[in-house]
């Protein structure tokens, strides 16, 4: 352990926060994580699930950026294959010149015309997009981008009156980023005891600070989406060597709370989603997903999830509180109708969705009035009046968490006075699967495939508080088109078997649960009606 360091206190653990606890654990730091709601339960688990370089953000003139977040894809392809896995993305295509004009006023920095309506972007300029993103990948293991007519073998059908041309290329996918935080988390905890760090993790607690001392308070439930904290004994008092604000979307909420005086420092734009079971579609998807545009100009995603299809996203301005974003009716119609205009024989409706979700992108502040153009880069921020060192993450996405907590992790022990031993660049992120063994276990949850022991390991050893946690994070149950009222049943007497919860509030959790996961995903549970 580094000699006489006072821990890290991380405020959010979320992708970003989880992964600096982790580098920072390697390198003998001790760290307290701490988060007002669930482990992974803000941006991190309402994003597209892509590991990608940003195609994109080639028209922004963002090649660092691009560069960056290929070399992390990389390297997460191999550190990481339990969760991140290739994914071939097709990019329906209308014509072969337009867009060039604009994509280079957007190249350049300049805004489109009030009123100017957007061209869609021609072969011509997504070729020379792809052929960059080739060059910056220098990824031997994936094929290089490909040019298919609309009725090349292997390729999805889309309109064929509407698309002449359609190319392909290489990114990968993170069905399950809750997970994959869990996993880094898990393997920060191996890091610690390996090296003798002490490393906390506090999820539904809350960190009040008072000069240059910190005190750690339990929350009470946090169904409602509001944080309140429970006055009593706090679980942890200490003078904290630095205090990293990795909250995300409420990066200044959290400034706020902690009475630092700051210039606003998010600017956050809303993105939705949504899930369907529809088969015709998942079949028209041939095993890879669907890169287009909306009529907006807008880049719009149709991939495989699971049992389902995920389309995404919106980006809209939002200036409400994050917790509370939900998709609106507008936004799935418009996620709908994207679809439909793709694969216009498929005529999903309302009734197709199966759950939508909706997060805040954690994005900088800015005058710019058009949410597609403002810089995706993370950005580090300190805070030089506070009377104990205090950092803000601003940014940052799911792709380069890893060389993010890098460049966090070296600034601060600097500020410490602390010599950088250690990194993950070569370090492998585990299975959460190798708590599953099934061999003597046949019994299952209500209504799924999922062995009770199992279960009760999740439950043990992930920092599970809430019925929530499971359904949502842990398990994704949520994400499974059939979750039945005798699964929530179930997994809410394991949590009360194993005194996560009394045995009286089995109910109160049940009813919880069901409401948000009405209210919030517009999910249904099969078997109650609300």
């Amino acid at each position: 352990m580094a000699a006489n360091v006072q821990p890290v206190l991380i405020l959010g653990a979320g992708i970003n926060g989880s992964a600096i606890a982790r580098e920072l654990v390697l390198n003998s730091v001790p760290v307290c994580l701490v988060d007002t709601a669930d482990i992974a339960s803000g941006t991190t688990s309402f994003s597209s699930r892509l590991i990608h370089g940003g195609l994109r953000y080639l028209e922004y003139a963002e090649f660092d950026l691009v560069r960056e977040s290929l070399h992390e894809r990389t390297r997460l392809l191999r550190l990481a294959p339990d969760f991140v896995r290739p994914l071939q993305l097709f990019i329906p295509v209308e014509t072969r010149f337009t867009g060039l004009l604009q994509s280079a006023k957007r190249f350049l920095g300049l805004r489109l015309r009030k009123n100017e309506k957007p061209a869609p972007r021609g072969l011509w300029l997504v070729r020379a997009g792809l052929v960059l993103y080739d060059l910056f990948a220098r990824d031997r293991s994936f094929p290089r981008h490909a040019v298919h007519r609309a009725a090349d073998a292997g390729v999805p059908k889309v309109d064929s009156s509407i698309y002449r041309w359609t190319c392909s290329y290489y990114d990968a996918q993170i069905q399950s980023p809750e997970q994959f935080v869990v996993a880094m988390l898990r393997d920060a905890f191996k890091a610690a005891q390996e090296n003798g760090t002490q490393f906390s993790v506090h999820p539904y607690h809350q960190a009040a600070l008072q000069g240059e001392n910190v005190s750690v308070y339990r929350c009470d439930d946090l169904a409602s989406g509001q944080a309140k904290r429970v006055e009593g004994i706090p679980v942890a008092k200490f003078k904290p060597a630095a205090i990293i604000n990795a909250t995300g979307a409420w990066v200044d909420h959290t400034l706020a709370r902690l009475n630092i005086d700051s210039r606003r420092l998010i600017g956050g734009t809303k993105g939705s989603h949504l899930l369907t079971p529809n088969q015709s579609l998942r079949k028209l998807l041939s095993g890879g997903g669907i890169y287009t545009e909306a009529a907006d100009g807008r880049p719009v995603f149709l991939l495989p999830l699971g049992e389902m299809s995920l389309i995404g996203t919106t980006d809209l301005q939002f200036e409400g509180a994050p917790e509370l974003a939900v998709a609106s009716k507008s936004e799935i119609d418009y996620l709908l109708q994207c679809a439909n205009r793709v694969f216009p024989n498929l005529s999903l409706s309302e009734d197709d969705v199966d759950l939508h979700y909706s997060g805040i992108r954690p994005l900088p502040h800015t005058q710019d009035s058009t949410p597609g153009s403002i810089s995706r880069k993370h950005q580090l921020v300190e805070h030089s009046n506070s009377a104990v060192p205090l950092f803000s993450v601003v940014g940052g996405k799911l792709t380069t968490c890893r060389s993010l907590a890098e460049e966090v992790t070296a600034k601060v022990l600097r500020q410490l006075d602390i010599q950088v031993r250690s990194d993950s660049r070569q370090r492998i992120i585990p299975s959460l699967d190798s708590q599953r063994d099934e061999s003597n276990d046949v019994e299952r949850i209500a209504d799924t495939a999922l062995p009770i022991e199992f279960v009760r390991q999740v439950i043990r050893t992930q920092w599970v508080t809430h019925l929530s946690d499971l359904v949502e994070r842990r398990l994704m149950l949520l994400y499974k088109e059939k979750l039945t009222a005798g699964c929530l049943r179930h997994l809410a007497q394991l949590l009360a078997d194993e005194s996560v919860i009394s045995q009286s509030d089995v109910e109160a959790e049940i009813d919880s649960t069901v409401r948000r996961l009405r209210s919030h995903f517009g999910k249904r549970v099969i078997g109650i009606n609300v």
